[in-house]
């Protein structure tokens, strides 16, 4: 069908083919939502991830050398069916903000698809659109609040070849990679729809996708990373009593769960059915009860971590002193000595755990703003000294960004703290859990993930994935895991790729745009 109906609006492709009975205007919107569809079904939790590189095709297709009005309302639509799904997460939150924070997602999609309608006039377009998406998401990194970088086509490939990519050029490196895939498979459409002279058609078609295979492959090239010193770790999954927005108002049980669980974990060390760990991670909110300040919670926390003998990683929730601020916090609890250093959540989720903006109207024209405390941000990185070892600790869904993990991926352990009690059973926490497994292999680093009801597991350097659990339920899980030191390409990077890539997307779009204005002057 697509290329049927593509074939009429592609210069250079003759158009002798019988009309379809689909109206000629709605052909092309109608492939795009199918192409924003399939683009979404790459990403956790169907996970097939083949689809992004062929959803970047048919956009690019889609929009080839359109005007740049038409090419606009074509990447909105591309936008919006990639969206809504993709967030359908945020329906227990409200219908609303699912419907809110699709919509604005996908302007950025709009903007891109100004940007391949204009550089697929460009000799060479398939790398020039492939740089346009890395472009795309470095701005909705970024901008507003801090971006939010969820759905980079990078989070689609955590099971792919490419991700073999990440400890080179990290995230950004495997979303230009999968979106050059895409531009050769559209170039290769091309050249057969061409009708050009046989033999011609045919080196073409072999050169582009002889680079398919070579793009798709060189992930399998890249060293693995060599097992480093080792040690026992433990993560505590204690489980909500029940799923939504109100698990906030559960906060002695949620404590009480997974201080249950720590002494089950030290009764089975002790009866020798488990190895003693050396470290154990509690996940976010696994005490919104404020310890330094609730003598009860304080003790039930003392109590486990006793019981247990190492230390323990505690989330909780802290009173910021002036009765009006809170603070996210990973706190590390010594078995002698009792809370000691801490890392503070850096990016609060803006509209849920902070209102950036008109703070007051919300909260009165949006009744459950009245729910959501003022997080303040932390302004130092998470590199705590974890009994034996030192960890890199980020909190929920600062796992998406590169810089937050980069900067406390110089120790040997990474952490991610989550709490996804109110996103159960939706599309986000197997996403969040993919990321997961992407900063594993970009750093080179075992990745330790804690949540209160799931999805919470065990990843290795090379992303082999050695425990996962279930959603709502209790789970226990100890492994032996490698420690490294050294530090991959991408770390030394840094942000540079990215950087480099944004511009050059950027810069190709400007020349198309020039060298269209030009053309038409003349």
């Amino acid at each position: 069908m697509a290329q049927e109906t593509l074939a009429e609006e592609i210069p250079g492709v003759a158009d002798d083919r019988p009309r379809r009975s689909i109206p000629a205007r709605l052909r092309r919107p109608g492939l795009a939502v199918l192409a924003g569809l399939l683009l979404a079904a790459a990403f956790p939790p169907i996970g097939w991830w083949p689809l992004a590189p062929l959803s970047a095709a048919m956009l690019a297709l889609i929009l080839r050398e359109r005007p740049w009005r038409g090419a606009t309302g074509l990447g909105l639509l591309y936008g919006l069916a990639f969206c809504f799904p993709l967030f359908e997460g945020l329906r227990p939150v409200g219908i609303d903000a699912w419907l809110a924070l699709s919509v604005f997602e996908a302007l950025y999609f709009a903007l891109l698809g100004t940007g391949v309608a204009l550089a697929t006039r460009l000799p060479g377009w398939p790398l020039w659109t492939a740089a346009l998406w890395i472009t795309e998401e470095f701005v909705r990194g970024r901008v507003p609040f801090g971006g939010f970088p969820w759905g980079r086509l990078a989070f689609s490939q955590t099971a792919s070849p490419l991700t073999g990519l990440a400890p080179v050029g990290g995230a950004p490196l495997i979303s230009f990679v999968t979106a050059l895939i895409g531009g050769l498979l559209a170039a290769a459409a091309l050249a057969v729809w061409g009708r050009r002279e046989a033999a011609h058609a045919t080196r073409t078609v072999a050169l582009l996708l002889a680079g398919v295979l070579v793009l798709a492959l060189a992930g399998l090239l890249v060293p693995r990373p060599t097992a480093g010193r080792q040690v026992t770790v433990a993560v505590v999954q204690g489980n909500v009593p029940r799923a939504g927005l109100d698990f906030l108002g559960q906060r002695e049980a949620v404590l009480d769960n997974h201080a249950r669980e720590t002494h089950l974990l030290a009764s089975e060390v002790r009866a020798g059915k488990v190895a003693r760990p050396d470290i154990v991670i509690w996940p976010e909110n696994s005490s919104d009860l404020d310890p330094y300040q609730d003598a009860q919670a304080r003790q039930v926390i003392d109590a486990a971590v006793r019981d247990i003998g190492v230390p323990v990683l505690v989330g909780a929730v802290i009173d910021h002193g002036d009765g009006e601020h809170v603070e996210n916090r990973g706190i590390v609890w010594d078995p002698k000595t009792g809370p000691g250093a801490y890392y503070v959540k850096r990016h609060p989720l803006p509209f849920g755990e902070y209102i950036p903006i008109f703070r007051s109207f919300l909260r009165k024209v949006i009744t459950r703003f009245d729910m959501v405390g003022e997080f303040v941000k932390g302004k130092t990185r998470g590199s705590l000294q974890l009994g034996p070892v030192r960890i890199g600790d980020v909190i929920c869904f600062e796992v998406a960004y590169d810089g937050l993990v980069r900067d406390v991926a110089d120790a040997p352990l990474l952490v991610v703290q989550t709490n996804n009690a109110t996103f159960g059973r939706t599309s986000l926490p197997p996403q969040q859990f993919a990321m997961s497994r992407l900063r594993a292999v970009e750093h080179g680093r075992t990745m330790v993930v804690a949540s209160t009801s799931g999805i919470s597991g065990i990843i290795a350097p090379d992303g082999k994935v050695l425990d996962r659990s279930a959603e709502f339920t209790p789970v226990l899980q100890v492994e032996r895991v490698p420690l490294r030191s050294s530090r991959t390409l991408s770390d030394h990077l840094g942000a540079t790729p990215e950087w480099v890539l944004a511009l050059l997307g950027f810069a190709a779009a400007a020349v198309a745009a020039w060298r269209t204005r030009t053309s038409r002057g003349t």
